[in-house]
């Protein structure tokens, strides 16, 4: 294939993820052909097969684009670079890895025209941005973001970030990488060769006269210290961590051995968050589900009322559903919750009481939404674990 052919194949093959909606294209050489798969609302679908032979032609163009070393094909690499579609800006980030058969290339795309950084647009329930709101308007204090990878965490924060966004606030965050720019805030991404950690731009932000501090991360002991004696000295710090649900990122911060009364102190709120496809307006239908199969399924708090299932249709690829939308659990730490971090109970204890005092579970948000017919049981029940003892929905 012809140098000119393959610019135009790597050009056809972004503007064809951006037009279907794509996060991510992996172009994975096989043993006979080349599998080119986007992922679309969270779940992968194969989109064509290349012919094996053009891999190298195809790796080198990425990687001349990515700004990356085309010499090198046994280690890792990455890079990033700007497309543009139509007249969308695309961020792209690239990751190549060897594998038995050639390079593997992962390009994860950043579309900033359909950022949505608007708390109030993103399916928080009255209730849960309420609670929300009056942890970040305090002065101080640790609000902290848990859910897996793609669970829509950073756009959750910079929605946060937006609100707080003022002319007499100073904003710093540290991010690895930068995703997106928010115009006056000052961003810092990680560069682990220059030495640029979570943990060390924390302790140059502390002098940097901040009031508000974003660390994309909580990954170890020392970046929880900063974190938590920064909330303490008068900072408000959002972050995030990766647990199963929203007060496991207390118990995670007792694991990393931060002292009970610090956590306890230092800590304002914590939620956790998870995305859901969104059933095709076009071809959704009634899911013919019964309460037992419902109450078998989700136990005695599912809400009743008819759910709705996927169909498939042109519109929607087939698939019955078409975006994604956030499910939420959030807690504000109470008097009673802070005693119970310092006398060390454990999670399922500060769980059960989050509950009670007024806490709606992730499992719950997700069975309204589905009851309203904005998604489906199924994917519920694919999206948040749950304890078939008779337990709470968890993540």
């Amino acid at each position: 294939m012809e140098g000119q052919s393959i610019i135009l194949l790597i050009n056809e093959l972004i503007d064809r993820a951006v037009r279907d909606r794509a996060t991510d294209i992996h172009i994975e050489p096989q043993e006979h052909n080349i599998r080119v798969r986007y992922r679309v609302d969270g779940t992968l679908h194969r989109y064509q097969s290349l012919p094996v032979h053009i891999l190298p032609q195809m790796i080198s163009r990425i990687k001349v684009m990515a700004n990356m070393d085309i010499a090198e094909r046994r280690l890792p690499q990455g890079g990033s670079f700007q497309a543009r579609v139509g007249d969308r800006p695309i961020d792209v980030r690239v990751s190549t890895v060897p594998s038995v058969y050639g390079e593997k290339a992962v390009l994860r795309l950043l579309d900033r025209s359909a950022s949505t950084y608007d708390l109030d647009v993103l399916g928080f329930t009255d209730a849960n941005l309420a609670m929300l709101n009056r942890i970040i308007s305090r002065p101080q204090g640790v609000f902290l973001l848990t859910g897996p990878t793609g669970s829509g965490k950073t756009t959750t924060l910079y929605a946060m970030l937006n609100r707080l966004n003022r002319e007499d606030v100073n904003i710093v965050t540290i991010e690895d990488p930068v995703e997106y720019q928010i115009a006056g805030i000052t961003q810092v991404a990680v560069h682990i060769r220059a030495g640029v950690t979570f943990a060390s731009a924390l302790r140059h932000f502390l002098r940097q006269d901040p009031d508000i501090m974003m660390v994309g991360e909580v990954r170890d002991v020392e970046t929880a210290r900063i974190v938590v004696q920064a909330a303490l000295t008068g900072h408000l710090v959002l972050s995030t961590m990766h647990t199963g649900d929203a007060m496991g990122a207390v118990t995670r911060l007792l694991e990393m051995n931060i002292e009970p009364y610090l956590v306890a102190a230092s800590i304002s709120g914590v939620a956790a968050q998870r995305l859901v496809r969104v059933l095709c307006p076009q071809c959704k239908r009634s899911d013919p589900v019964s309460r037992e199969d419902i109450l078998l399924r989700f136990g005695e708090d599912a809400p009743a009322g008819e759910f709705l299932g996927p169909t498939g249709c042109e519109r929607c690829s087939n698939t019955g559903y078409r975006g994604r939308a956030a499910i939420f659990e959030v807690a504000e730490l109470s008097e009673e919750l802070r005693h119970l971090i310092i006398n060390n109970q454990p999670a399922h204890i500060l769980r059960h009481r989050a509950v009670a005092l007024g806490m709606t579970p992730i499992l719950a948000d997700g069975l309204r939404k589905a009851a309203s017919g904005i998604t489906s049981l199924a994917e519920i029940e694919r999206v948040v674990y749950i304890e078939r003892q008779g337990g709470e929905g968890l993540a």
